[in-house]
Order: C-alpha cells, then structure tokens, then sequence
C-alpha cells in the first residue's frame, strides 16, 4: 500500500494544481502538490527500508490490464525490487525538497504558479513510473512522459525565444534517440515474445547465440538491440553526440534544472541499463561502446565546464560529465557503482543547482560569473552549501563522491581491458578538470572585487528559510551519503542488499577485483582532484589575470572550449540547415506549385473563361431578341436541309 501511494500521490497533487489550480488559487494548488510530494518522499524511503530488512518481499503489484490483443498481453503493474525501491526513495525525497525550495524561488514569479507546481508533480510521477515498471512498455510511457515534462518546463517562460527553441531542441533531440530505442522494444517482443522483465530476463541465455543478418552480414541479436538500448539512453542522459540540449536546457527556472539533472529525466538511461542488466552482460561489445561513450563524454564535459561563465551551464556541463562517469561504471559491468554514484549525484548535485539558484536569486537574477564577486561574506550560508557541493562533487574526503565517484574509476581500471584502460585514463583526467572548474565557480562568483553594478550589490541578501531548509538537508545528503550506503551498495553486502534485482554475469568479477587494485589507483582521483583544486586557486586568487593571458596565447583552444567544441554550430551546417533547406524546396515546389498551384490554376482559368462569357450578357432587349430571331432561322435551315 505505502508503495502505490508513494507512486501515485504526486500524480494526484499535479491533477489536482493543474486542472483545478485556476479556481482555487496558486497558493492552494501549491499546498496540494507539496502534499503529494511529502506523502511521497515519507513512502518511498520506508519501502526501502522495509524491503532491505526483510518486511517486504520483492514482487509486483498488479493494477490493471493495459492490453490484451492476441499475442500482445501488457499488464499495469509496479515491480518491488531493490532497484526499484531505491529509485522510488530518491526520487520522491530530492523531488519533494526541490517543490518546497519552489516555494521561495518561484515566490515572485508573474507566472501562474499553479502550472509549475503540476508540472514538477507530474516530471515526478512520470519518472516513478518510469522506475517502477514491470515491464518495457510501462517504461516507455514513463520515458515519453519524462521526455513530454521536460518540453513543458524547459519552455515554461514560453515568452522568451531562447526557452521555447531550448524546449524544441530537448524534445526533438530525445525523440531522435527513442527511435531506435523503440526498435530495440520492438525486437525484444519479437524476440522473447514478450515485453514483461519476469518473461525476458530468465530466457536472455537462450538467445545469446541468435543472430540478425542485414546487408549479408551476421550480428549477435543481443549486441544489436543492446546497441539500441543504449542509443535510447545517450539521447535521455545526454551522452556526447546527443547530449545538446541538456546545456540549453538552463533556460528553465532553477528548480527545473535541478528537477532534471538530479533526481530525473538525465538519470532515467543509467536505470535503463541497469533494469536490462542481464541482457546487458550478454553484449558485451554494446558494454564496451558504451565504456567508450560514457569515458569520451566524461572527459568532453568536463572540458567545456572548464570555460564556461554561466553559473548554471557550468554545473549542467558537470551533470553531463558525471553520467558519463555512470555509464563507464555499466560498460565494465559495474551496476551498482553506476547506482552509487547516482543517488549520490541525486545529492550534491540538486545542492549545486539550487545553491546556484540561491546566488541568482541574490544578485538579483544574474548567472555570469563574471558580473559577480565579493560577495560570500553577504550569502555565508549559500556560500557553505555551495562548498560542501563541491567538495562531494571533487571527490574529496569524507563526502559522498569520494565513495561513489572513486569507486567507478577504480572499477575502470579493474577490468584490466583496454576500454577499461580508456575509462580509467578519461575519468582521472576528468576528476581534475572536475575539481578545476569546481572551485573557479566558486572563486569568481563568490571571491574577488566585486564586479556587479552598484545596485546589484546593495541587494544581495540570503535567501529565505524556504529555500535554505532544502539545501541544508541536501548537504547532509552530500556528506554523508557516501559512507552511510557504500557497504550496501557496493561493499561487503552488496549481494544481499540488491538481492538479484540487478544482474552480474559468471563471468563479471569486476566489483570483487575492485578491493585488489594497486594503492595509486585507489588514490589517483583524490590526488588529482586537490590538485585541480590548487589550480585553479592559483589562476583566479593568487594571480586573476593569468586566465585571460592563457585564453589570449592559447585563443583557438580557449574558442574550442568557449563554443563546445562546435557541436551546436557543426549540427547546424551538417543537419539543421539542410533539412530547412529541403523543407522550404517541398513547400515552394511540392506545396505552392503542385499541390496548391494546380486547383488554383484551375481556378483561375475558369475565372477567366466565366468573365469573358459574362460579356455576353448586355442587357439590351433588342440585342436578346435578335440573337433569339438569329437562332430560330439557324434551327429553321438546318431543318429544312437535313429533310
């Protein structure tokens, strides 16, 4: 019972702000979603906690059948297994502080309230829905809905050009993405002839030698749909190649980007690889595209991060880079460091966006960095939250990303294969740009002169308990997360606590050959994160200048990150602007000329030929009754001489 309501009490909170938030009022259609959201974030967890101590068993709870037509038997159930009641605890409990500090960011905002609240409400319950699946098509429509929440709250200011084109370019990017996810659903029912995990999963062994040939070649059937899989999840986590619209995806209120980067939309591929993890162990090429794709995007994001002057993008481009830290944990075989290192991110992330939301919100709606300055001794609170943030985020000793982050790099280098090689190598790199930009965020927006306008600085002020309250319960999520569940997940009883919910092959030792790596490996993230820390105090507190003398004597690598790395602009030529191109060729010749043009051409010959008929028509009486005196003779002749 506490399960099903921990799902669907946000749904209830967003039907009733949405359909009825206009007659009773912002204040009250908040009060209900908030509701939904505290019943919610009190369920979740002790679900958790009653599964990992034995009162409840793993199962499912059946709802109601979706359909039933011939072979294609779908029930509405809500699967009960460790990963998903983990999924379901961290989604309602960061979820339900994002909807109280809402509260106070979006106090002021012109905007009907009552619409936002129903939005995040139902982001909330699709993404529920989306972890408590029984089985792929369930999935999918939490996948859709996840996708259909982002469009609606990314645009949300739909009077600003930027949010709406941000909003478009979110959702036709995750729609690219979940057609070949959709293909691989499809190929599971052909396949297994079933959609339902309880169905697939026993019999993955029995297929892993079946093939698909295309074009004269053979592919092994589970590589080729692992394959699609994972493409469905690079679109929604933005994994590089289709990770473009997560950085304009910033245009959102705050506690949409912390919405989407914590607790939802981006995590939702990372729990799809690890759901399909017994199929997943049986394509191993698809796991070591995606080691590629997660150490590639871990590195690249972390780049980019590194030059960026909006406090916002900058931590979306970290988001960006730590889920491709999760995706290498799911290529070497590693799940539940993936996991880890998710709900742990669910944390200190959430801290960092809405910490950041805390800053705009002082200096009154600014997000470059570099309008900014001087300011930690006025926001102190913001500021220590902002650092414990980055501290978990560093990967620094005690807090949580110490114990999730490290334990992917190390389980990277502990599969003693060359894409692990490359993993291992991308995420060291990664964690010091990690720690650089880190603290150049923290630097130059609270550290320096200060470089806002004299108005902006008389009011900057801390923010409101309602929004503090969240980040201090979030910071001791990002301290203490990390040690708390370790043993659980990834330690010494890890195979109890997921009880099976997730898959590792007889063949996978990954997770154990993680406590048997060299002492450097195991201090290589550490020591290069305080390194990243030390640079990046010199270059912007012991000498401010030394970043634009780099920036100017390395100007085409300063361009290249500034511009991320031309994705946006090399997507434009290649894509967007051919396919306009092709799009105004149809309208002009398949639209206008052909489809258009031929009726109206018909048209306006019968146009013509009816007013040069009408001329005909005088008026005259005498002219009527000659042309009348002229056809009788006609009649008459012709009559007399055919006789």
């Amino acid at each position: 019972m506490l399960y099903l309501i921990a799902v669907f009490a946000p749904l209830v909170g967003a039907i009733i702000a949405g359909l009825l938030g206009r007659q009773i009022g912002d204040r009250a259609a908040q009060g209900a979603s908030i509701l939904g959201m505290v019943i919610s974030a009190i369920c979740g967890p002790l679900v958790c906690f009653q599964l990992v101590n034995g009162d409840l068993s793993a199962g499912t709870i059946p709802i109601a059948t979706w359909i039933d037509a011939g072979r294609f038997q779908v029930d509405w159930a809500l699967r009960i297994d460790t990963l998903a009641a983990v999924m379901v605890a961290m989604v309602s409990f960061v979820s339900m502080l994002i909807h109280v500090y809402s509260i106070g960011y979006m106090g002021h905002d012109s905007y009907p309230r009552y619409r936002f609240f129903a939005y995040i409400s139902l982001f909330t319950f699709a993404m529920l829905m989306l972890v408590t699946s029984d089985n792929l098509l369930q999935l999918f429509f939490g996948w859709e809905g996840v996708g259909l929440c982002s469009y609606l709250l990314i645009g949300y200011w739909y009077d600003r050009p930027s949010a709406c084109a941000a909003a478009i370019k979110a959702f036709i990017v995750n729609r690219i993405a979940d057609l070949p996810f959709a293909v691989g659903l499809a190929l599971i029912f052909f396949k297994f002839g079933s959609i339902e995990f309880a169905n697939i999963f026993p019999a993955v062994g029995q297929h892993q030698s079946d093939i698909y040939r295309l074009f004269g070649t053979s592919y092994p059937a589970l590589e080729v749909i692992g394959f699609l899989l994972f493409i469905g999840a690079m679109g929604k986590s933005a994994q590089i190649i289709l990770h473009v619209w997560l950085p304009d995806a910033m245009e959102g209120p705050t506690p949409v980007s912390a919405l989407i980067h914590a607790a939802t939309m981006v995590t939702a591929g990372v729990f799809l690889m690890a759901r399909m993890s017994p199929l997943m162990e049986y394509a191993p090429t698809a796991l070591g595209f995606v080691t590629f794709i997660g150490a590639t995007t871990a590195i690249y994001a972390a780049t980019v991060g590194c030059a960026q002057n909006d406090i916002k993008r900058v931590i979306a481009y970290s988001t960006c880079s730590q889920l491709g830290y999760m995706f290498v944990a799911v290529g070497v075989g590693v799940y539940q460091a993936a996991i880890f290192h998710l709900i742990t991110h669910a944390f200190f992330k959430a801290l960092l966006f809405m910490g950041a939301g805390s800053v705009i919100h002082a200096m009154s709606d600014e997000q470059d960095m570099r309008k900014m300055g001087g300011i930690w001794r006025r926001i102190p609170m913001t500021y220590g939250v902002m650092w414990v943030g980055s501290l978990a985020l560093a990967g620094v000793f005690p807090f949580a990303g110490y114990y999730s982050k490290d334990a992917i790099v190390t389980a990277a280098y502990a599969a003693h294969s060359r894409i692990g090689l490359y993993g291992f190598i991308c995420t060291v790199a990664a964690a010091f740009l990690t720690a650089f930009y880190s603290w150049r965020l923290i630097i130059m927006t609270f550290h320096g002169k200060p470089r806002a306008d004299h108005h902006t600085m008389e009011h900057v002020h801390e923010s409101p308990a309602v929004m503090m309250g969240p980040l201090l319960v979030l910071s001791l999520g990002a301290l203490c997360a990390g040690f708390l569940l370790h043993s659980w997940f990834i330690g010494d009883a890890w195979r109890a606590f997921w009880n099976g919910s997730i898959f590792n092959g007889a063949q996978n030792h990954v997770l154990a050959a993680i406590e048997h790596v060299p002492g450097w490996v195991d201090a290589a993230p550490t020591v290069v994160g305080l390194l990243g820390i030390a640079t990046a105090y010199v270059m912007y507190m012991a000498f401010p200048l030394l970043p634009m003398q780099l920036a100017q004597t390395f100007r085409p690598i300063y361009l290249l990150l500034l511009n991320k790395w031309y994705f946006d602009e090399i997507y434009d030529a290649l894509l967007v602007q051919p396919a306009i191109r092709l799009a105004r060729a149809l309208w002009q010749t398949g639209d206008v000329t052909v489809i258009d043009g031929v009726p109206n051409g018909l048209a306006a010959l019968t146009t013509e030929g009816s007013r040069e008929i009408v001329k005909i028509q005088t008026g005259s009486l005498a002219v009527y009754a000659f042309v009348m005196l002229i056809g009788v003779v006609l009649l008459v002749g012709i009559f007399m001489l055919f006789r």
